[in-house]
């Protein structure tokens, strides 16, 4: 059967885009189960900070405590940088082998970022030093880089199963950074509910 021009083209469209869509990238389901966290974990920072005054934002239940003003420019902070170490891991060459040694599921990462009952000390850069200038720059700070980030999640083909990162507990491909930022937000959004819960939080 003599195929019309028209259906050569549709044809080769069809073929273009599942060579685009496979191309790559990130499985749907991954891609759906990031954006989600993201979004999650974004909605619910500022449900929980939505109306607190400025006693409360600057409140510390001891002196060795951050403050919820301090939490938040920790988390906007951290968005920035961590975003930035997942983009590194894309410059170095893909390396499919390294996938037996990740170690944790992307499950489990959630699951051991979040869990307030081991504390760490975080690194210097990491550290809140007024780098927005105010409470209402962190937050500011914040929305925009976790709207950039959704965004690159949302259309990225890079190959973020194939790129990896050394963290102190071991080997996490990008994917899993990108899950580390978000489930790193849900630390702190825990901890702030943690100092609002004190004993002495201003009414």
């Amino acid at each position: 059967m003599k195929l019309t021009q028209k259906t050569m083209t549709m044809t080769a469209l069809f073929v273009l885009i599942a060579a685009w869509a496979f191309a790559g990238g990130i499985s749907t389901e991954d891609r759906s189960k990031a954006i989600s966290h993201l979004s999650n974990t974004r909605d619910l920072l500022l449900k929980t900070v939505k109306n607190l005054n400025d006693e409360q934002l600057n409140y510390k239940p001891s002196a060795e405590s951050w403050s919820i003003a301090e939490c938040v420019e920790h988390i906007a902070v951290s968005e920035e940088l961590i975003f930035a170490m997942a983009q590194g891991t894309l410059k170095e060459a893909v390396d499919a082998s390294t996938e037996t040694s990740l170690a944790f599921s992307d499950d489990q990462l959630v699951q051991v970022i979040t869990d307030r009952s081991q504390k760490v000390q975080t690194r210097e850069e990491f550290k809140p030093t007024n780098k927005y200038d105010s409470y209402k720059g962190s937050l500011k700070a914040f929305k925009a880089k976790r709207k950039s980030n959704i965004d690159y999640l949302k259309g990225t083909q890079d190959e973020l199963r194939n790129h990896y990162f050394q963290f102190p507990f071991g080997t996490a491909d990008t994917y899993q950074v990108l899950l580390f930022m978000s489930a790193h937000s849900k630390r702190h959004i825990l901890q702030i509910e943690e100092i609002m819960g004190s004993a002495g939080f201003p009414d």
